[in-house]
């Protein structure tokens, strides 16, 4: 009868602790999760609160970012954030209308930085995707945040950095980028972001 208490104890504490185990892993991917989730179901806002923008800012303005003013870095976050929940996360809620499954893998976690894998079935009633996604995350006094995603090898942010920022920058600075956001910005006024 001990034996058999000792055994039930013991396997009482083993369950009790693997959610403990759990719970470094649930941390990382639990921003992503948000961000999908939220995505999804029309919360743009609440996406965007999972999203490390000052890590995202230095990736896409590299020496840049070190010789604005705290009111640019601002804005250009603000801008940033609000024009990509406007241009890319309706794109994301069309291919979600088809959504057949999502798995995340263990995150690779690497001091303050860390990758989540994940696959996308997207059920078309054409034909069946399957889409590997791999999302970057920074850790910052807040907990995790979500950084770059890239999608079958090609980074979000790399694309948008190259394509957009460094040739607005090279043309005319600050002001030229600024401004080029501020205009887009305008041309999507009827865009809400709820």
């Amino acid at each position: 009868m001990n034996a058999r208490l000792r055994s039930v104890s013991l396997l009482a504490a083993l369950v009790l602790c693997v959610p403990a185990l759990a719970a470094p892993n649930e941390a990382v991917t639990k921003p992503v999760k948000t961000v999908v989730q939220s995505v999804r179901y029309n919360k743009d806002l609440a996406a965007l609160k999972n999203f490390g923008g000052e890590q995202q800012a230095k990736f896409l303005l590299g020496e840049a970012w070190d010789k604005a003013s705290e009111e640019q870095r601002k804005e250009f976050i603000e801008l940033f954030h609000t024009l990509f929940a406007k241009i890319a996360f309706p794109k994301v809620r069309d291919n979600f209308k088809n959504l057949a499954s999502i798995t995340y893998e263990d995150p690779e976690v690497a001091g303050e930085e860390a990758k989540v894998g994940s696959t996308v079935v997207i059920d078309h009633p054409v034909k069946k995707q399957e889409l590997k996604l791999k999302y970057s995350l920074a850790k910052d006094k807040g907990g995790w945040k979500v950084v770059d995603v890239a999608v079958l090898g090609d980074s979000m942010l790399t694309g948008i950095r190259d394509d957009q920022v460094r040739p607005l920058l090279k043309e005319g600075g600050w002001d030229a980028l600024i401004t080029a956001m501020r205009e887009k910005n305008k041309e999507l006024a009827k865009v809400t972001l709820k």
